[in-house]
């Protein structure tokens, strides 16, 4: 089996002030990192350290070969992402001031420029039991999961960042939808009733998760584990990628999500996004020393 993640690709440039700047304000930054970021990378990068192989669909600009190299070294099929001449890779102005507010800008650019064509070749080498990952933040969604549900694959829908109208749009060919418990509020709240998918997966934060299964009733949770958060960026990526990736291998339910959220706790222990998401051998020496229950 394999994981297709149609998801974006975002460089983050972080600067860190003293305070954010008011309007007609020239500041000098304290500091500058940069990063790589974006959901569709972040979930790549969990998928892959998890052990599932993992090709990540998806576009950049002509530059940036790092981007590439960096997904690479963490164990992820970089031979599908487009290089469009035209485009910028997308990026993240991120101002972080003293006491951890935050102004940002996004630039979608490449992940917003891809067409069902670009797509074509890639998509149709999903067979039969592979499963596709899908994030709000690239164009082709419905036609993506449209025919990977065609091709008898499994499609992982993240709704984030959340648009009701986007949610509509997929839905129909969605297997899992995905969502916080903040996005789960404005969900439940836009298509009240039943949700025309298998599984519902709702992350909770320091509440933990739940599975619903909305096929025969059931739900599972799991609760998080106790850590001392540093950096809670790519937390939710960390999980949806690990759980996929635990479905992928065949495990139940209840294990992906044990999996998935050992995978989240520990992450949240370091700072920085996809370059700080644990390998599944650290996954698993943490569980080790977790509760069963």
């Amino acid at each position: 089996m394999a994981i297709w993640n149609l998801g974006s690709i975002n460089i983050d440039h972080v600067y860190r002030l003293d305070h954010l700047p008011r309007p007609g304000e020239t500041l000098a930054a304290a500091s500058y990192v940069q990063g790589l970021g974006g959901k569709g990378a972040n979930q790549s990068v969990a998928s892959a350290c998890a052990g599932a192989d993992t090709h990540h669909l998806g576009a950049m600009g002509p530059a940036d070969d790092w981007v590439i190299d960096r997904l690479s070294r963490r164990g992820v099929v970089s031979t599908d992402i487009l290089r469009l001449r035209d485009q910028a890779t997308g990026h993240a102005i991120i101002l972080l001031d003293g006491q951890a507010e935050n102004a940002i800008v996004i630039h979608p650019g490449a992940n917003r420029a891809m067409t069902p064509d670009m797509l074509a070749g890639p998509l149709s080498e999903i067979r039969p039991g592979d499963t596709l990952l899908i994030q709000n933040e690239t164009s082709c969604q419905v036609e993506a999961a449209r025919t990977a549900r065609e091709a008898g694959a499994r499609v992982i829908y993240s709704a984030a960042p959340f648009d009701i109208e986007a949610v509509r749009a997929i839905l129909p060919h969605v297997t899992i939808l995905a969502v916080n418990a903040g996005e789960a509020e404005a969900l439940f709240a836009a298509m009240p009733g039943d949700l025309p998918v298998e599984g519902l997966l709702i992350t909770r934060g320091a509440e933990g998760a739940e599975y619903r299964d909305l096929t025969t009733g059931t739900i599972h949770r799991q609760a998080a584990f106790k850590v001392h958060p540093v950096d809670t960026t790519g937390a939710g990526d960390t999980f949806a990628g690990y759980f996929a990736a635990s479905l992928d291998r065949g495990d139940p339910v209840p294990e992906a999500l044990r999996l998935a959220s050992g995978a989240a706790a520990l992450k949240v222990t370091r700072p920085g996004a996809g370059e700080a998401i644990p390998t599944l051998p650290e996954v698993l020496d943490f569980l080790a020393g977790q509760p069963s229950e």
